[in-house]
């Protein structure tokens, strides 16, 4: 990856930054249990979660009671609200890696509801300047991921077209925001999905940990930890 012509850096939250895993998870299976709905194991969530709450309250609900999803999203957000500082921390190595981009700037753009999303940075990373941070309504104007309007509004933000920015995340929906807003799409395995399905999805690049991204964004083509998708192909 030719790092100069990369002007921005935007990043995904949940999977990618924050591991909201166990939270999503215990939060959503407590909305459950008060609708009388069966619960799921945990690792069931990394497919619930990344497209908005009310889908992933679809997704944990059985298919005979898809109308109880409003319901199933107004509990979890009142649980999510009390209990997600118990279980989320940044990933190993996430703050270095923030750190590590003086040259250029970063921002957060998540599915997430902005209230929450911007609690979290707040908490979770205290001294990291980010340019941008907008999660689901943020300024009234930002739709979930895939639509264009948070890559555009950031792009405004940092005075760069959207072209010029990475999308850096750990889904499909990172990288299909990626490509249909014209981002780079690269795709990390630390997080909810799997490395194929960020491949099959379009990321240019996967990386396995935090110092490899660091080192691919600094221009480094060596690591054998870069897939490029192409190769695959």
């Amino acid at each position: 990856m030719d790092t100069s012509t990369i002007k921005g850096l935007v990043f995904d939250l949940d999977g990618t930054l924050l591991d909201t895993l166990e939270g999503h998870a215990s939060s959503f299976n407590r909305a459950l249990q008060k609708l009388q709905m069966p619960t799921h194991e945990i690792d069931a969530y990394r497919y619930f979660i990344g497209n908005g709450a009310r889908v992933c309250a679809e997704r944990s609900l059985p298919d005979d009671a898809v109308e109880l999803a409003d319901q199933c999203v107004a509990l979890f957000k009142e649980d999510y609200a009390e209990t997600w500082q118990e279980t989320t921390d940044p990933y190993l190595g996430i703050t270095d890696l923030l750190n590590a981009q003086s040259d250029k700037p970063c921002a957060v753009l998540s599915n997430k509801d902005d209230v929450f999303t911007q609690k979290m940075i707040l908490r979770s990373f205290p001294n990291i300047s980010f340019a941008c941070v907008a999660g689901y309504g943020y300024q009234g104007i930002v739709k979930h991921k895939p639509d264009s309007s948070g890559p555009q509004l950031i792009a405004t933000k940092l005075g760069v077209d959207v072209t010029s920015l990475a999308m850096i995340g750990d889904t499909a929906t990172d990288m299909e925001t990626a490509r249909e807003s014209g981002m780079t799409p690269i795709g990390v395995s630390w997080g909810f999905r799997d490395r194929e399905e960020l491949i099959l999805s379009g990321a240019k690049h996967v990386v396995d940990t935090p110092q490899a991204l660091a080192e691919l964004l600094a221009g480094l083509t060596t690591l054998q930890t870069v897939i490029e998708s192409s190769d695959n192909n």
